[in-house]
């Protein structure tokens, strides 16, 4: 997306929505280092980057899989594309207006994302707590 006179335009709420949605699913299943990139004034494609880590390929492609049936689930949501799962090092999910990134932590630490899209705003993000009823 492009500016208007400086003006910076943020991702869709429906964007922000399905990203924390994502980065929740993410944490739930004990996902490392999320984090939300606010890339629609850098990108046209899509409005949003979550990425995350997993401590293996299994639990990247666990991750991945936790995140689509999240979003289903959620917001009746299914991935436009699906790239990598059958390796478990780097798993993209395109939502169109979201995408999911999910590492292996060597994988992350090579394409350091967070570094290439510097520039893009990142969301706060902390996890539910979860709330213990008596």
């Amino acid at each position: 997306m492009e500016t208007r006179k400086g003006v910076r335009i943020p991702a869709t709420p429906h964007a922000e929505t399905a990203a924390r949605a994502a980065a929740e699913a993410i944490m739930d299943k004990k996902g490392d280092d999320v984090a939300l990139l606010d890339v629609s004034d850098l990108l046209v494609v899509t409005d949003m980057f979550v990425i995350g880590t997993g401590t293996s390929n299994r639990h990247v492609r666990s991750l991945a899989d936790d995140v689509e049936q999240h979003l289903r689930d959620v917001l009746d949501e299914r991935p436009l594309r699906k790239e990598g799962a059958d390796y478990g090092r780097w798993v993209l999910l395109d939502y169109g207006d979201i995408v999911v990134h999910l590492f292996d932590a060597e994988t992350r630490d090579f394409y350091d994302l967070e570094r290439l899209w510097a520039d893009a705003p990142r969301l706060e993000f902390t996890a539910p707590t979860a709330t213990s009823e008596v």
